[in-house]
């Protein structure tokens, strides 16, 4: 799957929101490295500014810092 993605695109995350930086169809998730898909891009720390391909992915993120 993951060569179905062409060019990664650079978000500013938010609180329930984010910004397009630079298009592109994916981002990389900051725990697994797998791409995301923009469209299907649900999960993500404002704070840290990282995606997260899963739930369970941003809970072991706060986890090992320390944060939870």
């Amino acid at each position: 799957m993951t060569g179905a993605f062409k060019r990664e695109a650079k978000l500013v995350y938010h609180s329930g929101s984010f910004d397009v930086v630079q298009s592109g169809d994916h981002v990389v998730c900051a725990v697994s490295g797998d791409p995301i898909s923009v469209e299907a891009l649900n999960y993500w720390s404002a704070e840290l500014q990282e995606a997260y391909a899963k739930p369970a992915l941003m809970i072991e993120r706060l986890r090992g810092m320390g944060r939870l």
